[in-house]
């Protein structure tokens, strides 16, 4: 699944449109992160659980929108955003979504790129997209 931000794919023909596609969640952070992330922002700078849970959301919600643009017969997302918000001051709501299209390598390195993807099912980096994701366990392995 090609995923990107721009209108369209250099060196790919956008041949369909199947429509919007996204993926919703929402987290609340634990007790315990959310004590420790306490204590770190009295001290100002990163404060990592929050980092790893949103993180987590993010790529939970990309992987929820990859599985909508699949069901839909799409081999691509164009026009990617995120979009964030809160729920009653304690839950972050996490969107990705994007329109769903079919391309098609015409350049050659488009080619070597879409025949890579298709080896493998997915491009290198969208391993890590996952709608399994736990702050209290390991990351998925596919």
């Amino acid at each position: 699944m090609l995923v990107v931000t721009s209108n369209d794919v250099p060196g790919y023909e956008i041949r369909a449109v199947y429509g919007e596609v996204f993926g919703v969640t929402v987290r609340s952070r634990n007790v315990g992160a959310g004590f420790t992330a306490g204590f770190r922002s009295l001290g100002g700078g990163e404060i990592p659980e929050m980092t790893k849970l949103l993180l987590q959301s993010r790529n939970e919600a990309m992987g929820r929108m990859i599985q909508q643009a699949q069901q839909r017969g799409a081999n691509g997302i164009i026009a990617f955003r995120f979009d964030n918000g809160e729920i009653a001051g304690r839950w972050t709501e996490i969107c990705a979504y994007g329109t769903a299209v079919w391309v098609a390598p015409v350049s050659d390195d488009a080619k070597r790129q879409y025949d890579a993807m298709v080896h493998t099912g997915m491009m290198p980096h969208q391993a890590q997209y996952s709608t399994k994701v736990s702050e209290y366990g390991p990351p998925p392995s596919h």
